[in-house]
């Protein structure tokens, strides 16, 4: 193995992932590639990944997020699961996603 590929092999921080590597469940099986690291800014903390697939996009949380380098994203989830990730539909789709699983309580706090 040669150095280069013994770097892109180590763990790197969510803020250095670039669009187009490739994501991986648990399980071995390729969901699809980075298509956008979410996180909140201003506080630095990674929300999750948005993943392009085959038939389209979806949200992967955080806790659901094992291990990033520069070669793959590997999930901690089976590809069982992940076909049940929520579809990305924007900013918009994921604060949809966040109330769901936020509960109630959010919902009658935004009016909804």
């Amino acid at each position: 193995m040669s150095a280069a590929s013994d770097d892109e092999d180590h763990q790197i921080g969510y803020q250095a992932l670039p669009r187009g590597v490739p994501v991986v469940t648990a399980d071995g099986v390729k969901l699809g590639v980075v298509h956008r690291v979410q996180d909140n800014a201003r506080e630095h903390i990674f929300d999750g990944i948005v993943v392009k697939t085959d038939s389209g996009r979806v949200f992967v949380d955080a806790p659901e997020v094992a291990r990033i380098t520069l070669r793959q994203v590997t999930l901690n989830i089976d590809f069982a699961e992940a076909s049940l990730l929520p579809e990305h539909r924007g900013k918009l789709g994921a604060m949809e996603t966040n109330l769901k699983r936020s509960g109630r309580r959010w919902k009658r706090r935004l009016g909804g």
